[in-house]
């Protein structure tokens, strides 16, 4: 309510566009609970991917912020991770929104999915470093290093993603969101282009 009521308040977000929204927020987020991450299945992103890609990035946006919100409150999953997650998956819908649109069905495809690649590691990325500072300790090869060079963190960091298994988890990530954007893409981008248009609903 927090990510939506500013927008409507504000006349950026028209009722049919929240109607949809609601939809969408509500059905990804029941399908989160199918995997929510564990061992590295997360069943979130391509919805979020497909309808910020169709709809906008402001729409995927609070698409993907709102749904993880939803998710962690049907499975309990409330913690201080949650606020990061929320942002988190709200970039990936700004950077699927802003995505070129491709000609053709492989194309949009290719696109979608190579994109999910890389959100997917961001987001691990993203997810990882708020919590390194914290669980990584004040010392050693892995901690963070207060004012040391850029490129010095940056090192460890990397090197903390491989000892925790960070980057395996984001793997899996990719893939999984790769496989049900290849599944269901072609579907579910018909599908909301063709609600899209006979709602008149501007991309946001």
């Amino acid at each position: 309510a927090e990510v939506i009521a500013p927008a409507l308040a504000a006349g950026d977000i028209s009722t049919k566009q929240l109607a949809v929204l609601g939809v969408l927020i509500a059905l990804n987020a029941v399908i989160r609970t199918l995997g929510a991450g564990t061992a590295g299945i997360e069943t979130a992103f391509f919805l979020i991917i497909i309808g910020a890609y169709v709809l906008g990035s402001g729409f995927g946006f609070i698409l993907g912020s709102a749904s993880l919100l939803v998710s962690a409150l049907l499975v309990g999953g409330i913690g201080p991770w949650l606020p990061f997650q929320m942002m988190a998956a709200g970039l990936i819908g700004i950077g699927a929104g802003l995505l070129p649109k491709a000609n053709g069905a492989w194309m949009q495809r290719l696109t979608l999915i190579a994109y999910a690649v890389f959100a997917a590691f961001v987001y691990g990325g993203l997810m990882t470093m708020w919590s390194w500072p914290f669980l990584a300790g004040n010392a050693g090869p892995l901690a963070y290093s207060a004012g040391a060079p850029l490129l010095d963190n940056l090192v460890r960091f990397l090197q903390y993603e491989v000892v925790t298994g960070g980057l395996l988890w984001d793997l899996g990530r990719a893939i999984t969101t790769s496989v049900l954007l290849l599944l269901t893409a072609p579907a579910l981008l018909a599908t909301l282009n063709r609600v899209a248009t006979r709602a008149g609903i501007e991309r946001l």
